[in-house]
């Protein structure tokens, strides 16, 4: 026996059985809209970064990566590049995953480093979940991995 007030994906009961197709129609809107700001975000970050790639050289190196203009370079690459990948839904787990690592660095950075605790680490905290979403999910079938017929 079927009952009509089961939610499939999750398995619970809706407590306004009626917003069902609501919900199933803005699923996957909801995901993309998610992902597009996620990686419009990035670009955004990374814009500055990717006008002198080299500039955070010093600041790596102080992380602890060596040689600081290669993972300066690398990291100006990620946010900027991989931030135009993930809002597309190209190559979306690959980016997801470079993302987050950056983001976790960043937590690092904020909360151990500078001795920020939470509060200063807070939004990279929030960033990493959100890609790391993705890195999981993939992208959905608004994405051009779907397109292609192709994910990681």
């Amino acid at each position: 026996m079927t009952d009509t007030t089961t939610n499939n994906a999750a398995g619970t009961r809706l407590i306004i059985p009626a917003l069902r197709g609501l919900y199933g129609s803005l699923h996957d809107g909801a995901e993309t809209l998610l992902r597009v700001v996620a990686g419009l975000a990035l670009v955004t970050h990374g814009a500055g970064k990717i006008a002198d790639p080299f500039g955070a050289a010093e600041m790596v190196e102080g992380l602890g990566f060596y040689p600081g203009a290669f993972w300066s370079l690398l990291l100006s690459a990620t946010e900027f590049f991989g931030g135009i990948l993930l809002a597309l839904g190209l190559l979306t787990r690959p980016v997801a995953a470079a993302t987050t690592f950056v983001l976790l660095v960043t937590v690092w950075f904020h909360w151990i480093t500078l001795g920020q605790g939470y509060s200063g680490a807070e939004k990279s905290i929030l960033w990493a979940a959100v890609l790391f979403f993705f890195l999981i999910r993939g992208g959905n079938r608004h994405s051009v991995d779907a397109k292609i017929g192709r994910q990681f």
